[in-house]
Formats: structure tokens, sequence, C-alpha cells
């Protein structure tokens, strides 16, 4: 796991190109503190210098993995971040194939690969990775991001010129970058929470896409999607395997082992949910040593799950680790973990994950965790009611908008899911309702708040900010193929690098693991959904390894705290952050309309977390880079 950063700029720009490329290496160290390594040349033409530089957290290959890594003749370089799982399978080939391999790494198997199969290469990658492969012969950049998007890459362009990092501050580096705030993309973050799809808070800088590759060539920049996730299609009637739970759960223990590859110590991080204590439990199989886990709870029993991840802990005889934490590590916590994103901390449990970062990178480099199952396999309550749209759309409206929907909305907090569930069926379009389920605003109430235009074009000028382009699939995959391209890459696990990254620890993922996907989506949607019950397949997998009492405890979700605390120790910061004189946002949104949403959430009538924290996020991240460019010089 490391970060890279990079560039194609013409020779006549004034920029100092070796400064600049290991400027832009230095800001993101928290990624790689181990180590850095740089690569230098000029473009076949003579027409734009190339670089790139690499910061390196080692894992893997530690005697020789240091990069840039060349292939045998050094025509082509490559600067990686990342792991590719299947790199042994992959190597073998390619020295049958002719391929001379002079290290151990993963990376130098993506060198060769390219060599070999070109483009094509990523097709064959199972794991997450982006990277960034100059080839001289060619004179090509050839830039590529994982299928899911667990690995970030973030792009500048200017005519021929481009950068690219792992990180938005990379790129704040060169001085030709000017980084004004997209007032477009702040509209999307009042709707959704995060910024979706390519754009950024920043003017004119982008994200690869997730499971996209681009070539630099002559000056021109295209890219490609190499991988659809197979929820889009429409489920075809297959044979069954014999045992399709058995299958499964081979195919998940097969994603952790692989991902225990490791020449470091490592452990995982447990919630107690089915989800990180399957994961754990999977690895006491492939391991003689106690694995280390990691919890997180609060000062706020109800909100704390402490209790059930010593359970496992206990079950499997781990190396136990647990933290406490309170609202002020909150305070004191968001304006650094601001700057670690660039952008503002769309969910409150970004803390508490760089927190126990933290504390685990006292005794390991590397975690697994269960982030992408409710996502892959349907965890969420949505999953289950979604199918109850079209019914509920028989409703007459008049009688949904008169009568059932004012019935429900007067309903107190207690209710917020049958809140929740009614306001969010009662949508007639499906590109509307997707993103309502996880609390985004809509429209009219956008409207009501923000007291700013925007004349610049986008997806939120009437495009939905997300692909909405296909039709007959059943209502359980077209919402698990929202969440696997928008949900999951634009704020989880865009939160999940930049958390643990922050605290130099890498993260792996088996259940996104694009094989086991391939399974899952294969077998009828009943071994996802069936009935209420979530995540059916990985419960029935999981009954002779987990105890019942975890196997049978509700979703709980890793929730912070926050209603309470706005309401109470942090009421005054709240109000200070957000009508306070020296406020920088208060002029995006009606006074009085902002005045209510405030009086409403903390005399308790309603609760407005999320938007509220959305908004004092958005605040502090406007304090950070009112002048971007110092911001990030001081890291």
């Amino acid at each position: 796991m490391c970060g890279i950063a990079g560039f194609t700029l013409r020779k006549d720009q004034t920029e100092a190109t070796s400064r600049l490329l290991r400027g832009m290496a230095t800001v993101i160290a928290h990624r790689g503190p181990d180590d850095e390594g740089f690569f230098e040349t000029v473009s076949p033409d003579g027409t734009h210098n190339v670089g790139l530089a690499h910061r390196r957290l080692s894992i893997i290959d530690l005697d020789t993995g240091k990069q840039p890594i060349g292939n045998e003749d050094g025509s082509v370089q490559i600067v990686f971040n990342g792991e590719i799982y299947n790199f042994k399978e992959l190597r073998a080939d390619l020295i049958k194939r002719g391929h001379t391999f002079k290290t151990s790494s993963d990376t130098e198997t993506i060198v060769h690969a390219y060599e070999e199969m070109g483009e094509r290469c990523v097709e064959h990658f199972r794991g997450m990775f982006a990277f960034a492969l100059w080839d001289s012969r060619k004179g090509q950049l050839f830039l590529a991001r994982d299928r899911f998007g667990k690995k970030p890459l973030y792009l500048w362009q200017n005519g021929s010129d481009l950068l690219f990092a792992s990180e938005i501050k990379s790129l704040l580096k060169c001085s030709r970058v000017n980084p004004t705030v997209n007032l477009s993309s702040v509209r999307d973050y009042l709707s959704y929470r995060y910024v979706p799809r390519e754009a950024t808070l920043f003017q004119g800088i982008t994200k690869l896409p997730p499971a996209y590759y681009g070539i630099w060539r002559d000056g021109k920049f295209t890219t490609k999607r190499y991988y659809t996730s197979p929820d889009r299609t429409i489920s075809k009637e297959t044979v069954l395997p014999d045992q399709p739970v058995t299958d499964f759960l081979d195919k998940l223990e097969d994603a952790v082992a692989c991902r225990m590859v490791s020449d470091v110590p490592f452990g995982a991080f447990l919630s107690g949910g089915i989800d990180s204590s399957a994961i754990v439990g999977l690895m006491a199989r492939h391991s003689d040593l106690p694995i280390r886990t990691f919890s997180v709870g609060f000062n706020e029993a109800q909100y704390s799950e402490l209790a059930y991840a010593k359970t496992i802990a206990d079950h499997f005889a781990t190396e136990h680790h647990e933290l406490t934490i309170s609202q002020t590590h909150l305070m004191d916590e968001l304006p650094t973990l601001i700057r670690f994103r660039d952008a503002p901390v769309s969910e409150p449990s970004d803390i508490p994950i760089y927190l126990l970062s933290k504390e685990a990178r006292k005794d390991v480099k590397m975690v697994l965790t269960g982030e992408g199952s409710d996502e892959i396999l349907g965890g969420y309550a949505k999953h289950a009611f979604e199918r109850y749209a079209k019914t509920y759309h028989r409703v007459p409206k008049v009688l949904r908008r008169k009568l059932l929907e004012p019935l429900i909305g007067a309903l107190p907090y207690r209710f917020r899911r049958a809140k929740t569930a009614i306001d969010t069926l009662g949508i007639d379009a499906w590109s509307d309702r997707m993103p309502r389920w996880f609390g985004a605003m809509s429209p009219e109430a956008r409207e009501q708040l923000v007291a700013f235009e925007c004349r610049e074009s986008g997806p939120d000028m009437g495009e939905a900010p997300f692909d909405v382009d296909f039709h007959g699939n059943s209502a359980l995959r077209q919402i698990l193929y929202f969440d696997q391209t928008c949900w999951l890459p634009g704020n989880l696990l865009e939160r999940g690098d930049r958390m643990t990254m922050g605290a130099s620890l890498e993260a792996r993922m088996p259940f996104l693991d694009h094989e086991l996907l391939d399974f899952v989506s294969s077998l009828p949607d009943h071994y996802r959904i069936r009935g209420r019950t979530t995540k059916w397949i990985l419960r029935e997998a999981m009954t002779q390894l987990l105890p019942r009492a975890i196997l049978e405890r509700p979703k709980v979700g890793f929730r912070v705290p926050v209603n309470e605390w706005f309401r109470g120790p942090m009421r005054d910061y709240l109000y200070d952050h957000l009508t306070g004189a020296n406020s920088l946002t208060r002029h995006y949104y009606h006074a009085e309309k902002l005045q209510g949403v405030l009086k409403e959430h903390v005399s308790g009538r309603q609760n407005h977390e999320k938007l509220l924290w959305g908004l004092i996020n958005l605040e502090i991240w406007h304090q950070e880079y009112q002048n971007p460019t110092a911001a990030i010089r001081s890291l």
C-alpha cells in the first residue's frame, strides 16, 4: 500500500519539475512512510516532461520491492498503490512466456503483464489498485484503477498537461492548479452528503472512475471502462451449483486467505457484527498464531458494540484491543481528518475508524475489514424494502400525499426507520429514490435551504450522477448496482482509504472480491434477501462458525451519537460554525431556514444530524482550504 503521484507537463512551462515531483510525494508521506522513489524522463517527441513519484508502505517483498520498478530493459516504468492477490499465479505464467523477474513483488507482475497483454492486463488482476505506467516505446502513460474504487486516483488536466495523484493535496502542490470551489459539486454534496461520480469540490480536479483505465498519448488523454458489475444485467436462469452455500463459503474463505499474504504483522478490525466476525473466524482457520483484533466503542453504552466484539474475540481466542472515544475526540480530530481527505468527512464514523487505525498501527501494518459486505450481499433494510416500491406506488397518490405520509412524518424520532421507508418508497423516480435511502436531501428541501445560484453545468443540472440506463432488472439488483458504483466508491471506500492511510495502515476487504461478487450475482435474489432476512447466504454459511448470539443480533451499524452530541456538548460548536460571524459558508444558506433546522434539532422535535454533520464539515473544509496552497504546504 502506497501513495503515487506524477505528471506529463509541457517542457515550455516554468515549473521546476524535479522539485514539484518531490513535493507531490512528500505531502502524501503518510501513505508511505517507509521509502520514496522517483522516475523522470522526456516524451519521445521531446515536448513533455514525464515524472513518476512513489511513497512506500512496505508490506510484501520488503527488500527488493522499491518503486518505481521497470521491465528488463527499463522501457516500462511503474508506480503502484495497492495489492494484486493473484500475482504469484500471474508471475508463474509470465515466466513461462519468457519474462524475467528481478524482484518478488506484485508490482513487477503488473509491468510484465502489461508487456504481454497491453491495456487488457487490468482484466486479469484480482485485487485493489491504482497505478501509473510509463511506456517509453509508445510514448504513453497508462493509468488504471481497480473495479470497485478501493484505491483512489485524482486527475488535473489543462490542454496536453496532466497531473495525477493518490490524494488531491499532491495536485495542489503544482503552482498552475488554481484550487477554486466547484459550486456545482457543493450542491451535489448538500444533496448526497458526498460528491458522486468524477467530480470533486475543487474546480478542475476529477477522479479516474472505478473500473476505468486512462491513456495519455500525444498530449491527449482518453479513458475506457473495463469492468461492469454483473448486478447491472438481468439475472439469467442458470443451473444452480449442488451446494451454493458451501461454494460461497469456499470463495469467501479463499478471498480471506489470499489477503493474509504479508511480510509484516497484520490483524483485523472487529465490530462484533456478522461481517467482521466472519472475517476473523475465517482468518483463524489460516493462522497458527492468535489473530490480532481491534475494536472501537463509545462512552454512550447504547451505541457501543464492544461487548459483541469481545464475544467474538473470546470465541476465537484473539489478541484483542479495545478503544473508547467521546465527543472530545470528534472536535479535536475533525480538521485533521478533513485535511487527510481533502474533502468534508461524509460520515461521523470516519473519526473512530481513524482513531482505531492509529491504535492498530502500534502493533500491525495491515488489517482485514468487513467493508463492502452490505453492498455485495444485500445487508441494509432498504434492500428488503425496495421490492415494495411498485406495490406502494399503486396506492393512489392523493391518499399517500394527503394522509399516509403526513401521519408517518409526524411520528417522533424513535420511528425513524418507518419514516425513512415510507418517505423513500413514495418517490416515484428510481434515480431520485436510490440516494434518498441513505439520507440524501430531496431537491425541494435543498432549494429551500440553498441561497446561491449555480450556473455551472453538471450532473446537478438534471442528470442523475450515477448510472440509470438499464431496465427490466430486479429491484434488488438495481439497488445493489447503485450501491456498488456510487455510494460505495464515492463515500465508504474513499473514507476507508483516507482514514486508514492517514494512520499509515493498509486495509484489505475480502468481501470486495470481484470473483465473489460474480458468484453471488449468478444466484437467484433470494440467496441474498429472503423475507426480511438480509445477507441470507452469509448467515447460512456462518451457522457452524459463529455464535448464535452474533448471527441473530439485529443490525446496528457503525453509528456515532452525533445526534445527542449536537443537542448537548457540541451545541455551541455547531452554532458557532454555521451561524457565527466567522462562518465562511453561512451565506450559502437562507438564514431563516437554517435557523429552523437548528431549532428543530436541538429541541428534539426532529433529528437533522446527517444534514448538520454535512454542513459543519463543509464549513471546516472551507476554513482549511480558503487558502488551499497554504493549508497543503503546512502538512
